[in-house]
């Protein structure tokens, strides 16, 4: 019952957002053109709701040339392929307000696990231990305010399926809320690499 009235709450909410953030919205691609060339959006294959497949929707924050479809951690210098424009997007979470459109469109929740590249093939088959393939991936979720970037991949894998375990409206309030508090410390953003105590790198900031 709780998960049909939490896709009614995604479609009400991602409607209101995307009429609420239009001027943010505006401001951003504005400064954008300004700061590089390039398309504004930048599509990315990941991996939703029973392993299907869609294009997440960012707003650009790499150079054209960077390679395509490689997790930042996994580029050589990746801050060189930021543009400045992009760390600002980037440190502020804004980077992934297009994605209330995946949101609105039933590819995305606004909580959930994040979503996998659609080559990550370990992080993949470590949530397909504990179910977390089987929900929609989120614009934020459990995992992401306990560590982002600086948790190893079992330990984010298990995150999200405690997430599914106890997927409730107070546990997408939790996210929620804990969310706001994370962006606005930075909290777990680390760019080119994991945590200083971690070798393994998460989801978060992958690509561009």
């Amino acid at each position: 019952m709780y998960m049909k009235g939490k896709r009614w709450g995604d479609v009400i909410l991602s409607l209101i957002g995307m009429i609420i953030l239009s001027p943010i919205f505006l401001i951003i691609i504005i400064a954008m053109k300004f700061d590089s060339r390039g398309p504004v959006l930048f599509k990315q294959k990941r991996v939703g709701i029973n392993k299907t497949h869609f294009n997440i929707l960012k707003f650009r924050t790499m150079r054209i040339e960077t390679p395509k479809d490689t997790p930042t951690h996994l580029l050589s210098h990746p801050e060189q392929y930021i543009t400045k424009m992009g760390k600002l997007l980037r440190k502020t979470s804004l980077d992934e307000l297009p994605q209330i459109w995946n949101i609105f469109v039933g590819q995305m929740s606004i909580i959930g696990p994040r979503p996998a590249l659609w080559n990550q093939y370990d992080l993949i088959a470590e949530r397909d231990k504990y179910k977390a393939n089987d929900v929609l991936p989120g614009l934020t979720g459990w995992a992401q305010i306990n560590g982002r970037d600086e948790l190893p991949l079992e330990v984010k894998a298990n995150l999200d399926g405690e997430y599914v375990e106890n997927i409730s409206f107070r546990m997408d309030v939790r996210c929620f809320i804990g969310t706001i508090f994370s962006v606005v410390k930075s909290e777990g953003v680390v760019e080119g690499r994991t945590g200083v105590e971690h070798e393994v790198a998460g989801t978060k900031k992958t690509g561009t």
